[in-house]
Parts: structure tokens; C-alpha cells; sequence
């Protein structure tokens, strides 16, 4: 097992690791809007999905894969009514590869963000 850390993504605000890596699959913990020096991007959802994807981009990277190599993601909606605009977002980072995903509507989420994504990945 091994940690996965990198400055190009926001340090973790809590007491997990950004990514864990074990023999081929690397899972990553959620990311927020947070930009890589830990500022909180409160735009909309629009802007905030942008964030998140470029965190969850930094993350695979330094742990040997990229969204190409992703298996399943998590999207946690502090407002299910963003849905569209949110796939709309994604589905400019997974053009042709489309990997297993599940959307929840949560109550809230860290910082009060709108959106929150995580993934699982082989290198």
C-alpha cells in the first residue's frame, strides 16, 4: 500500500491521504473546489466541477494513471438539480471512455461545496 500525495492538488483537510495506491488500483478521497493552495472556489457548480476534475487529474497522475484509467466514480450533489449541468462538465473530462458511476444528493459537503467527486482507478 502505498500514499499518494501531490502539490498540484489540495493537501487533505482532514486526517486521510489524497489517494491510496495498492498492487494496480488507486482510490481516491474526494475532492472539493479547493485549488491546489487550499483556497475555496465558490463559483457555481459549473466552475467548481472544473475544480474538482482538475484536482481528481493531479491526484491520478501522480499516482501513475488519468481519467482514461478510471473504473467507477462517486459524485456527492449538495443539489441534485445541478445534476445536468455537473454531467455536462464531466462528460468533457470521460469523452470516450465512460467508467461504472454513481451520483448521491447529500445534505452538505465540506466547506459547504456543491459538488464533490471521487475515484477508482488502475495505473
Amino acid at each position: 500500500m502505498k500514499i499518494i500525495a501531490t502539490c498540484k492538488a489540495p493537501q487533505a483537510i482532514g486526517p486521510y491521504s489524497q489517494a491510496i495506491s495498492f498492487e494496480n488500483l488507486i482510490f481516491t478521497s474526494g475532492q472539493i473546489a479547493l485549488k491546489p493552495d487550499g483556497e475555496f472556489l465558490a463559483g457555481d457548480v459549473v466552475a467548481q466541477t472544473h475544480q474538482v476534475l482538475e484536482n481528481l487529474s493531479a491526484v491520478l497522475e501522480e499516482a501513475g494513471s488519468c481519467f482514461q484509467k478510471v473504473l467507477k466514480t462517486t459524485i456527492f450533489l449538495a443539489n441534485m438539480e445541478d445534476f445536468a449541468k455537473v454531467n455536462e462538465v464531466y462528460g468533457t473530462y470521460f469523452k470516450d471512455h465512460k467508467p461504472s458511476r454513481s451520483t448521491v444528493g447529500v445534505k452538505s459537503l465540506p466547506r459547504n461545496a456543491l459538488v464533490e467527486i471521487e475515484a477508482i482507478a488502475i495505473k
